[in-house]
């Protein structure tokens, strides 16, 4: 599943490509506005919450999306579309008075709601490193709520810190050098936050960045545990270890640690 520093950066990708353009020809195909007709509206501007995506219009409504594990947004220039064998995956679609033509392909969450419903929509949401009203402190009284809960757990819950997923998660236990099971409330959140927040920030915003946690751009070295199972900690040696966290899980999530730089306590 794409993390907050993703939708953030695809934010980036669509505002440069439509903001302040019509949409000529467009329309929702799945959600309960499937069928609704965009045409004539103006993309003003975007906003992420989390890993959620609002496309906002003049119309006074905001088209809400998330990707979760398939979903994507493809742009193409004047005159061209993408392959015809793909449209049977388009939820939505819209051509801008360019001729530049955006398409959102196998979306999960097609919903569009009224622009100053968007707090209700989302305001469960914990707080995001990635908006301006980011809050820390909040972050922090929200983790610490269920103290015996696994630190994993607890940073993937987007009601606490919106925009963590799997690989943030998991480098920040390592970073903060505490067993990825071990219950939240024997870490120390504030420092935890921060270095959480001050990573996905990186990574949203700094150009050769993307998810890289190490510092690092070279092939294998860009994380220190994910996807590095069975292979050397890149600080101590030990052999990295992975867990599948639920068999059969849509979103094929897996947790990596190094034993010895993150005991079990």
């Amino acid at each position: 599943m794409p993390e907050g520093d993703s939708v953030y950066r695809l934010r980036q990708r669509l505002a440069a490509a439509s903001v302040g353009h019509v949409v000529v020809a467009g329309e929702l195909r799945s959600g309960a506005a499937a069928g609704a007709v965009l045409a004539g509206a103006r993309i003003t501007s975007y906003d992420t919450q989390g890993k959620h995506l609002l496309t906002r219009f003049d119309t006074g409504q905001t088209l809400h999306t998330h990707l979760r594990m398939q979903g994507s947004w493809t742009v193409t220039r004047p005159g061209r579309r993408i392959p015809s064998r793909e449209d049977h995956r388009v939820r939505v679609r819209m051509r801008l008075d360019d001729e530049a033509t955006l398409w959102g392909i196998d979306l999960p969450v097609v919903e569009l709601v009224a622009t100053a419903d968007e707090g209700a929509l989302l305001g469960y949401l914990g707080p995001d490193p990635l908006r301006e009203d980011w809050d820390a402190a909040e972050a922090v009284r929200r983790l610490s709520v269920r103290p015996e809960r696994p630190l994993v757990a607890a940073l993937l819950d987007q009601r606490n810190m919106a925009g963590l997923g799997n690989l943030w998660v998991n480098e920040t236990a390592f970073l903060s050098g505490v067993h990825p099971f071990a219950p939240i409330a024997s870490a120390d959140l504030g420092p935890l936050v921060e270095r959480a927040a001050r990573m996905l920030r990186t990574s949203a915003t700094v150009p050769g960045m993307y998810q890289v946690t190490t510092g690092s751009t070279r092939k294998g070295e860009s994380h220190w545990v994910v996807g590095r199972a069975g292979r050397p900690c890149l600080r101590c040696g030990t052999r990295i270890l992975v867990r599948d966290e639920v068999a059969n899980d849509p979103e094929r999530r897996r947790t990596w640690w190094c034993p010895r730089c993150q005991p079990e306590t």
